[in-house]
């Protein structure tokens, strides 16, 4: 899966219907409001509630790094300008 596939418009988490951001490059798709991670497998996401990995406060913080290409707050994460 890369940044730009359209398939990312309309993924959704499955606990807050909210959207998702990829995490490059170890495909995962991140929400930074419930601090979850959802794998993808051989290009496939996995959005079952229970595919989803709680993170701890610093693996968040590296995602959330990780998902603004470098910058220190991702896109839709509450406290932030979208």
């Amino acid at each position: 899966m890369n940044p730009d596939d359209p398939l990312l418009q309309i993924l959704a988490c499955p606990l807050d219907k909210g959207p998702l951001h990829l995490v490059p490059p170890d495909e995962a798709l991140y929400n930074p409001r419930l601090r979850r991670r959802y794998p993808i497998v051989d290009g496939i996401p996995q959005l079952l509630p229970a595919s989803g990995e709680q993170v701890s406060d610093d693996e968040h913080e590296d995602l959330l790094k990780r998902c603004a290409g470098g910058s220190a707050e991702a896109p839709g994460t509450p406290g932030t300008a979208s």
